[in-house]
């Protein structure tokens, strides 16, 4: 058990502080409302993917070995999804605009786990990489959504509170406009490997 939490650590540690989708919207979250307005959002980050682990750990990858088409339709969804939340960030205009564009609620981060190409690819990864066969496998998967819990929830703070920080370097409306167009095109970019995959 001990000769795998710090291998688990450092996996979940790389792979969440590392730009991704989920990274890229809590930053522009951060930055467009601010903190109280970004906590659904980051709740529902930080909550939906270990929950999404823990649903492929104990069975649902089994449904997508048995119906691959499902996996297929569930990624080009995501893909389209992303190149549509891309562009929403990249027209924002103003900060904290409450009546063009909101922050995500808890249960629209909760759903955009299983859309995200990265989270798709860091959860079969894990899986993949510390669970074994047997009894012992709801103890695998459980210790690995908890270190997502405690090793990769500070790493989303971090990515909100740099958005948050942002503010008062982009004040002027062209600079935010930069930055939001800058945003769309890098989570537009992020989602180049599940095409060309």
């Amino acid at each position: 058990m001990l000769e795998t939490l710090l291998p688990i650590v450092l996996f979940t540690f790389s792979t969440s502080i590392t730009p991704g989708p989920n990274n890229l919207m809590i930053m522009s979250s951060g930055l467009n409302y601010g903190v109280a307005r970004s906590l659904q959002h980051l709740l529902g980050i930080l909550l939906g993917f270990p929950a999404m682990i823990v649903a492929i750990g104990l069975g649902l990858g089994t449904l997508f070995q048995q119906f691959p088409l499902l996996h297929e339709v569930i990624r080009w969804v995501g893909i389209a999804y992303l190149l549509y939340l891309a562009w929403a960030i990249a027209i924002t205009r103003e900060i904290g605009n409450a009546e063009r564009s909101k922050p995500f609620t808890f249960l629209q981060a909760v759903a955009f786990q299983w859309v995200n190409p990265k989270g798709w690819i860091m959860a079969v990864g894990a899986l993949a990489a510390f669970t074994g066969a047997g009894s012992a496998m709801w103890a695998d998967v459980a210790r690995i959504a908890l270190a997502f819990i405690a090793v990769g929830g500070p790493c989303v703070i971090v990515w909100m509170l740099f958005g948050v920080g942002l503010k008062r370097f982009l004040n002027e409306p062209k600079q935010l406009r930069r930055f939001n167009i800058a945003m769309g095109l890098l989570l537009a970019a992020s989602v180049v490997p599940m095409v060309v995959d």
